[in-house]
């Protein structure tokens, strides 16, 4: 890859190829397609990382870019996990989203374009916002630990 795209905390934005992509695809499971893939959204309340405390990074399942620091993550009561803010602006993509006759702004991940989920201003300070993601469009990484890097961008630590 000669024309790489880099976000000011310096991960590769640069999407994956066509064959990187469908690598990337084929590991995800029926339910991680469904929302990454198709927009979709878990059932509140069931997510696996909804109750997740620990010190780390919550990154894109499908292609591993770090999207949250746990220091950002606040319980918002609406059975997802929720955030302040990303750890960079550059890693998640606002689109605006009309569907079921509502009017939201839509998240995505800035790398591979995989649904996150939305973000709302009824947030807590210091942002007011509140990225409202599911926790299957999430992988949670621990302080310390090597980021999952599936297409070896050299991604580093949490």
């Amino acid at each position: 890859m000669t024309d790489t795209h880099r976000s000011p905390t310096g991960y590769d934005l640069t999407p994956p190829t066509e064959a990187e992509r469908e690598r990337l695809e084929a590991d995800l499971t029926a339910e991680e397609a469904r929302v990454l893939l198709s927009h979709g959204t878990e059932a509140p309340f069931c997510g696996v990382l909804l109750g997740e405390k620990r010190a780390g990074v919550f990154c894109c399942r499908e292609c591993g870019l770090p999207l949250f620091r746990a220091t950002t993550k606040f319980e918002s009561g609406t059975g997802w996990p929720s955030f302040t803010q990303p750890v960079d602006e550059a890693h998640v993509t606002a689109i605006t989203d009309t569907s079921y006759g509502m009017v939201r702004t839509e998240t995505v991940c800035a790398r591979c374009g995989g649904h996150q989920g939305h973000v709302f201003p009824d947030g807590p300070p210091p942002t007011g916002l509140r990225y409202c993601i599911n926790s299957v469009a999430l992988e949670f990484v621990p302080e310390g630990q090597p980021l999952r890097d599936p297409l070896h961008r050299g991604d580093g630590t949490a």
